[in-house]
């Protein structure tokens, strides 16, 4: 697991979630712990720690 810092699509916080490195590609939904609002995550890793991260809102 590694820790990974981004900025939230809706409120603009800086927040972090755990990214299971072991997985290489992975897609799914999670709240901003600031405004609670649903995040789309997108994430690719080598492995050993993440090498793209898009978090995306997924309100229209």
């Amino acid at each position: 697991m590694e820790e990974y810092f981004f900025q939230c699509p809706h409120c603009w916080e800086e927040i972090s979630m755990l990214i299971d490195v072991s997985e290489t590609q992975q897609t799914y939904i999670e709240d901003c712990e600031v405004c609670c609002n649903p995040i789309q995550i997108n994430a690719v890793t080598d492995g050993t720690s993440v090498s793209y991260l898009d978090a995306s809102s997924i309100e229209q």
